[in-house]
């Protein structure tokens, strides 16, 4: 059973990577089809996203439709309310609200009992196709229409909604509909509030928000004053957010990752880098580990301010951890001018991952060949990897061209092996990859 779910998880890691580098429409459908995609897992979503994603950008919505219509009617297994739900939200991802709204009204046809979950789907999709009036609509009319009783994550989607359209005190309504029946406001409810009315610049109705969490025992954590650094950094406000965080600190509550990313992120939006890189470094004195998004968000924009030296160090130190870097950003350092008086700061090491990546991309893939004999083994797998896909694209064979992980390495390339023309397999295994 085990080994069974490794093989379905690797398949549906294999159809993502194909997916990423297809563009023929209905080769994406072949792609979905033979990977044999549900909702149940969380890569057949992320599978689902990608291909429909890759569809609307190139505005084959009649395809979608084709596609997500025939899933509905054709696969037993598919017949719930599960995939009813999920194929709403795709088609609200692909900005085909109304057909989301089609779905949700013909469900009955297909033999699907339709609930609270589906509804819920529906008002999703409308947030994400940004149709903040259907949206409104759906909210009014379909609970009395269909017989659904909204709960908790029904209000959450309306109040969100009128937050993102630049109508947060609409929310107001909202919680006293939510009193009127009996369900509980959360910190999501009041979350979304505070965001709109921070971006409204309703500053008043900020305090008001806190007072109503207050009222209905909606305990203030870190999520909370998350939101709220986070929209005053979008205010460009970031002293005002670190205010906020120091406070938080003195009076003894935790701050965690994405307090310090918001931070980060605000300061380097508004030019403020020496302020960013305190905040970095304060990071583990207060027991904090930077994730692989701190260290990306100020490696790039350190770059942008032509601190050559602090970004190029930031690179270092991803590099050392093995985790792939941003190209754009490597490739910036590798180009800049100042690149060669700085290389005494780094690692021998370092600097040779640089050029391999840079190097590669420029399909110099012999040049490249030469640095990699200091380079870790995960390194020297994925430059290989994607020196031979790209080697192999030439002889016509549709591979990946871009790696983004490890992972996605190894899956991709056990997906194809038996596509590898003769020899490639022994080509393969002298660079260390069987």
């Amino acid at each position: 059973m085990l080994k069974t779910l490794r093989f379905a998880k690797s398949k549906t890691q294999s159809a993502i990577s194909l997916l990423k580098s297809e563009q023929n429409p209905h080769k994406i459908l072949d792609i979905c089809r033979a990977a044999s995609l549900t909702p149940d897992t969380h890569d057949d979503r992320i599978a689902f996203s990608v291909a429909i994603n890759k569809l609307s950008q190139s505005n084959h919505f009649d395809i979608i439709r084709q596609f997500l219509n025939d899933l509905l009617t054709s696969r037993p297994d598919l017949k719930t309310e599960r995939f009813a739900a999920h194929a709403i939200v795709l088609y609200g991802q692909a900005n085909m609200v109304s057909q989301a709204v089609d779905t949700f009204e013909r469900i009955d046809d297909l033999g699907i009992r339709r609930s609270v979950k589906s509804l819920n789907a529906l008002l999703f999709a409308c947030l994400l196709g940004k149709d903040y009036k259907e949206l409104n609509r759906v909210y009014l009319e379909f609970p009395k229409i269909y017989g659904i009783e909204p709960n908790l994550d029904t209000f959450n989607a309306v109040i969100k909604g009128f937050s993102e359209s630049n109508s947060t005190s609409s929310g107001y309504s909202v919680l006293a509909e939510m009193e009127r029946k009996s369900v509980k406001p959360n910190a999501t409810s009041f979350g979304n509030m505070l965001a709109g009315f921070y971006k409204e610049g309703k500053f008043e109705d900020v305090g008001k928000v806190l007072n109503l969490m207050e009222k209905h025992g909606v305990n203030r954590g870190i999520g909370t004053y998350n939101i709220r650094m986070l929209s005053l950094c979008k205010l460009k406000e970031s002293s005002e957010a670190k205010a906020l965080h120091d406070r938080l600190f003195w009076r003894g509550m935790k701050s965690n990752e994405n307090t310090h990313l918001h931070l980060i992120h605000g300061f380097c939006k508004e030019g403020n880098l020496e302020e960013a890189k305190k905040l970095f470094k304060s990071m583990a004195s207060r027991g904090f580990k930077p994730d692989s998004n701190c260290y990306f968000t100020l490696a790039y924009f350190l770059r942008q301010g032509k601190d050559f030296e602090a970004a190029l160090l930031s690179a270092n130190e991803i590099m050392e951890k093995l985790w792939v870097p941003n190209f754009s950003t490597v490739k910036s350092l590798v180009e800049g001018s100042e690149f060669r008086r700085l290389l005494r700061h780094v690692s021998k090491k370092s600097f040779r991952l640089c050029l391999i990546w840079w190097i590669t991309d420029k399909k110099q893939e012999f040049v490249a060949m030469i640095y990699l004999q200091d380079a870790s083994c995960a390194w020297r797998k994925i430059v290989c990897i994607k020196i031979h896909l790209e080697a192999l694209i030439t002889h016509g064979i549709r591979l990946l061209k871009k790696v983004d992980s490890l992972m996605t390495c190894y899956s991709y390339f056990s997906f194809e092996r038996s596509l590898l023309p003769l020899g490639a397999s022994n080509q393969l295994w002298e660079f260390g990859i069987e």
